[in-house]
């Protein structure tokens, strides 16, 4: 393998570590209460050492939690903010959908986070709050993507706030719809697919019938 290929293949050891780590606290979790899991167990079953789990983790609440999500890289952020031939949802349920792409093999994690979040609501709350992290920077790309397309937006920043949030907003709906859709489905769709489709399907039932 050759020096190019290294920062991928260290990026995708990261990632397996993270979900190795997410996995085993919450599949001891499921098993029994939280505060008889001790990070050394989760440790010695994500076959990782205590330091490496802190590396990964500040707590295992975080671990419980889970990642937090990233938006696309840059490159694909200012593709959506300069827009195109598409419109504004079209462009943005492919940025959320490229955006998803690193959880379309998290399946299991999330029915397991589901499952302990049943019983402690706790970390919902945690896990929302890491969700609406997403929103708000997902509503500051989309008003730079509605002045693009008509600046005098930008001639009233309140009323241009407002229209991003309802875009976002409609976007996020949309995206848990997929998010749901996926958990219970029973086929290997990707994640990512599942977006793509709850969005034509949104266009669907707001379209008015003839």
């Amino acid at each position: 393998m050759g020096a190019a290929d290294e920062p991928g293949l260290r990026e995708r050891k990261r990632l397996a570590t993270r979900r190795e780590i997410q996995r085993a606290v919450l599949t001891l979790c499921a098993q029994r209460s939280i505060d008889k899991v001790t990070v050394e167990e989760i440790s010695r079953v994500a076959a990782i050492s205590p330091r490496t789990f802190f590396n990964y983790f500040a707590s295992k609440d975080s671990a419980l939690v889970g990642d937090e999500l990233e938006l696309a890289c840059d490159e694909d952020i200012e593709r959506f903010v300069a827009g195109g031939p598409s419109d504004v949802m079209t462009d943005l349920a492919g940025l959320i959908s490229r955006s998803l792409q690193n959880t379309d093999g998290d399946r299991e994690i999330h029915e397991l986070r589901r499952a302990v979040m049943k019983e402690n609501s706790y970390l919902f709350t945690m896990r929302m709050a890491t969700l609406r992290n997403f929103e708000a920077g997902l509503q500051h790309i989309v008003e730079r993507r509605l002045t693009a397309d008509a600046p005098h937006l930008a001639e009233d920043p309140r009323a241009l706030a407002q229209r991003a949030l309802l875009v976002t907003l409609i976007a996020m709906a949309a995206t848990r719809h997929a998010w749901r859709c996926w958990a219970e489905a029973d086929d290997c769709t990707p994640l990512s697919a599942w977006v793509a489709k709850s969005f034509r399907e949104l266009y669907t039932v707001t379209s008015p019938i003839d």
